[in-house]
């Protein structure tokens, strides 16, 4: 009697690794739809997996795009501490720092534009999430202004300096995503000239007198 052998089906995969394709695709159909337009249905279809079963991983919309949030914050974060080499001085800290940022920017281009342009639109709940992850690179920038300072940046000042390099960044990188030709390394070197050169001539003693 013959053996009935069968075809076996497809290997289910990990739920790690499933929740991380859902991810994925969430942030493809937010990035590409916004919020409010885009459909619990779509993002179904584009991770390949049932509505419910979307559902059941990674909860309500709300809850999957703060998932989302978290995930690409922790991504940014992880990219710019990675880049970052804790023996180099900490101007190239700093250059490091930016060009690390500009180039997650530059290669995920719809991670930021969920980050950064629809994040803010959101409930509060999702503006913690993007408050944490900015919190952590403001307070490293910070460290970089005072260790550059050799003690003659105190009091606020490095946060308030820190606040003004990560806001031009954040808008320079805006500006970026109209220009996909902008090399990174360019946008970080704006940056350096425009804010690191000044903090430079400050540390020195120096002061705009109008």
């Amino acid at each position: 009697m013959a053996t009935r052998t069968g075809t076996a089906g497809p290997k289910r995969l990990p739920r790690a690794v499933r929740e991380q394709q859902m991810l994925d695709a969430a942030v493809a159909v937010f990035s590409r739809r916004g919020y409010h337009a885009a459909a619990m249905d779509e993002i179904a279809e584009q991770a390949g997996v049932s509505k419910p079963m979307l559902y059941f991983y990674l909860g309500s919309k709300e809850e999957l795009f703060a998932a989302c949030i978290r995930r690409e914050a922790d991504r940014l974060t992880e990219a710019i501490a990675t880049a970052v080499s804790v023996e180099s001085s900490a101007d190239r800290q700093l250059w490091e720092g930016l060009r690390a940022f500009f180039v997650f920017v530059a290669e995920h281009r719809d991670s930021w534009v969920v980050l950064y342009q629809q994040a803010r639109a959101q409930g509060e709940s999702i503006a913690r999430e993007v408050s944490r992850a900015r919190r952590v690179i403001i307070d490293n920038v910070a460290d970089l202004v005072r260790a550059s300072g050799g003690g003659r940046v105190r009091g606020g000042e490095p946060e308030a300096v820190a606040h003004a390099l990560v806001g031009a960044a954040d808008a320079l990188s805006e500006w970026a995503l109209g220009y996909p030709d902008e090399p990174p390394e360019r946008s970080a070197r704006r940056v350096m000239d425009l804010m690191w050169v000044g903090l430079e001539r400050r540390a020195q003693g120096e002061r705009y007198e109008p």
